[in-house]
């Protein structure tokens, strides 16, 4: 075809598209009011998308949107012709600027390092590495980077340690991942503790072929929209050889496996975790220190072996190989734990017990001149807010001894000031904690005032709030306040904690007593707890006396677990009201084949175990009774209640609870009941997920852990009072 002819097929096209872009005018012209009321539908969907989108980042300004022409419809995951972020019929960049920081003026870049979890797993997923072996992960993204980068003819920042230098890229090698650059002059330059002249730079370049990696290359800013794709493929290039590849990864004997799902995917999340707080900073700081003691280890490893001559059987190779194989055996120790972190299931299960930094800090004991200090914690105090405090508090509480009187602004730093025996009193205010509080000496903390008025609030998410190790801590007249956590907002370790009059506003567990730890808490309020509002471990001691605990995952959780080197914990409930839980007001979780014992009631007496009939193989068991009334072994998961709303039950040494408040009638009806369905089920086996019916437990209460019960109330728990399950 000649150039006259493709010019006439070329106007004849122009023409048509003038017509179609006419019509499609008039016809929306004829629809004004329809159009404005789904533009206006769209707005509304477009600005619910973008506060979705923003995410951990919508209280930083300037966010980075990037469009999601790549991942936006599932049919766009047959198109590989790369990675489009931008919609190519829309000129112009949808990317950010960033000022370049330093003292010599440079121009802007683009803004790629704010990108979310999602874009970056997409990317990693369907386009850089797919279902790549370990082996084939550079030959993956230099094919990838060739279908995205622009081969030439773009700027970028070379930014090292000791310089950013602004040059021109002239070709790019996609299987060395580096680029060809060229300086561009004048000499843009910001130096970093070294004098560097153009010359010079020419000679370095020179040295090195004028080629330079690609990941110490960041694209200068373009509004055109046609560098996009290449600024974003280099920020993951870069993105991933410093945050996922590991050097051994190379070695890896899984290469067979792949390489995204075992590698990738948990080494991001666990990434995106870190920033987002959503693992304990101490077992971030173990995670961090384990992967630079392998990488220490690594690379000795690495010159031990290319020093060993293998065709040698001299001494001093043999010893040297002895000596490999040791540092062989610590690196693979280092790298399974690095997996334990880095596996999201792991981490919750192994990892925070293990590695979740949980060594407190150590007691100092009384103050080596043997005085005692009263911490006063406020922001402001006023001279009549001064005098109150003298008057009200330190005068007849301190005046009959010689203390000394520091003042204090921030709360974290005044724990960790405490000796033993010292008091710190809290004046009414709002107090921001961003670290977790450990107690580990025998010191009283108190608000000077009501708990709504004296309230400190955590902030970032991954550590527990206040955990204590001190063998006698007071804790009285505070709010405690826990956003988006993921550890308990108190932890009694070891020692004693007693709590008063305190308000706990949770986030996901509540208060943890662990093992030879004890609690006493009384006339507090907690609320608010994804988990159990209070969770007892075996061994422990805990007393709640006069408590409100409501609206949580569950109210009381007891762990008794299979160990039998565990005691029992001994637990005293006076006068609590247990309310408006979504599952049990108080749940005990046991195995499933430990034998129902240490009871005290007479009905359940040894006898009682000859009826017990073996659990199937399946998960299956027979509900049935025999004909002497003894039930059968309990199944794999039951769950039992006491439909009661009001408890007053005494002592284990006494008689078994009662019924008050007009009840006794009530369960005596359910419990006809449900004996009636059973006989009607015809002994039919019932499959583990059926298995969650409920069935009273009248006598739970009275097993040896609890030491007194009494006056307790249970309303509106979603599954009912009382509650076992077993596992």
């Amino acid at each position: 075809m000649s150039a006259s002819e493709r010019c006439t097929v070329s106007q004849h096209v122009s023409l048509a598209e003038v017509d179609l872009r006419d019509q499609e005018t008039e016809h929306v012209s004829n629809h004004n009011v329809e159009g404005r009321a789904i533009s206006q539908r769209e707005s509304v969907l477009d600005s619910e998308m973008d506060t979705a989108t923003v995410g951990i980042h919508e209280k930083q300004p300037g966010f980075l949107r990037v469009p999601q022409g790549l991942f936006q419809n599932e049919e766009d995951d047959n198109d590989d012709s790369g990675t489009d972020y931008c919609n190519s019929d829309k000129p112009g960049t949808r990317l950010l600027s960033v000022d370049h920081v330093g003292n010599v003026v440079l121009p802007n870049i683009f803004q790629t390092t704010q990108l979310l979890y999602y874009e970056r797993f997409k990317v990693y997923q369907d386009y850089m590495l797919g279902d790549c072996k370990t082996s084939e992960v550079r030959a993956f993204t230099a094919d990838y980077l060739e279908k995205v980068v622009e081969p030439c003819d773009w700027q970028a920042l070379w930014c090292t340690d000791v310089f950013d230098v602004l040059v021109e890229v002239v070709d790019v090698d996609y299987a060395g991942l580096k680029a060809k650059v060229e300086l561009v002059l004048p000499l843009q330059c910001e130096r970093k503790g070294c004098e560097l002249t153009e010359e010079a730079m020419k000679d370095l370049l020179e040295a090195t072929e004028h080629k330079v990696p690609l990941q110490e290359l960041h694209v200068v800013y373009d509004e055109s929209g046609d560098f996009d794709q290449t600024a974003l493929a280099v920020e993951h290039l870069r993105f991933f050889y410093k945050h996922i590849w590991r050097k051994w990864d190379e070695e890896d004997e899984d290469d067979d496996f792949d390489y995204f799902v075992r590698c990738v995917e948990p080494r991001l999340r666990l990434h995106y975790d870190i920033l987002e707080d959503r693992v304990p900073a101490g077992l971030v700081a173990e995670y961090y220190s384990l992967l630079e003691r392998c990488s220490e280890k690594y690379q000795e490893f690495s010159s031990l072996r290319n020093d060993i001559n293998s065709d040698s059987e001299s001494e001093l190779d043999n010893v040297s190989m002895v000596e490999g194989l040791r540092m062989f055996e610590e690196i693979e120790a280092l790298k399974r734990k690095l997996r334990i972190i880095e596996n999201p299931l792991l981490r919750h299960v192994l990892g925070y017990r293990v590695y979740a930094g949980h060594q407190s800090c150590k007691a100092k004991g009384p103050r080596p001149s043997g005085a005692r200090v009263v911490h006063v914690v406020c922001a402001s105090m006023t001279v009549n807010q001064l005098q109150t405090l003298m008057i009200d508090k330190l005068c007849p509480d301190f005046s009959k001894e010689e203390v000394e009187l520091q003042f204090h602004s921030d709360l974290l730093l005044t724990v960790n000031a405490c000796y033993e025996g010292d008091t710190v009193i809290i004046c009414p205010g709002i107090y921001h904690v961003t670290g977790s509080i450990s107690i580990p000496d025998s010191i009283e903390i108190e608000g000077f005032g009501l708990p709504d008025e004296v309230v400190i609030e955590k902030k970032n998410k991954g550590d527990t709030f206040i955990e204590s190790t001190g063998a006698n801590i007071k804790i009285s007249n505070l709010k405690f306040i826990q956003h988006d956590a993921i550890e308990g907002i108190f932890c009694v370790r070891q020692g004693k904690l007693e709590m008063e009059n305190c308000v706990l506003q949770c986030e996901t567990t509540g208060v943890i007593v662990r093992t030879t730890a004890q609690l006493s808490m009384n006339m507090c309020d907690l609320y608010g707890s994804k988990g159990a509002g209070v969770e007892i471990y075996p061994g422990s001691i805990c007393s709640l006396i006069g408590n409100g605990i409501h609206h949580c995952k569950e109210g009381i959780l007891i762990k008794d677990f299979a160990d039998e080197l565990d005691t029992i914990p001994q637990i005293t409930m006076i006068n609590n009201v247990i309310h408006n839980n979504e599952g049990y007001g108080v749940i005990l979780v046991k195995p499933a084949d430990k034998p129902q014992q240490r009871k005290t009631v007479k009905s359940h007496t040894a006898d009682e175990t000859e009826g017990n009939k073996d659990v199937e193989k399946e998960g299956y068991e027979s509900d049935e009774k025999n004909e002497e009334g003894k039930e059968g072994m309990v199944p794999s998961i039951v769950l039992e209640e006491c439909p009661t709303e009001k408890m007053n039950t005494p002592t284990h040494n006494a008689a078994p609870p009662e019924i008050t408040d007009g009840s006794e009638k009530e369960l005596l009806g359910t419990s006809a009941k449900k004996r009636r369905l059973q006989k009607d089920g015809g002994g039919r086996r019932l499959h583990v997920k059926e298995l969650g019916v409920t069935r009273e437990d009248e006598n739970l209460f009275s097993l040896e852990m609890f030491v007194s019960i009494q006056g307790n109330q249970f309303k509106r728990n979603g599954k009912g009072s009382i509650g076992t399950f077993q596992y």
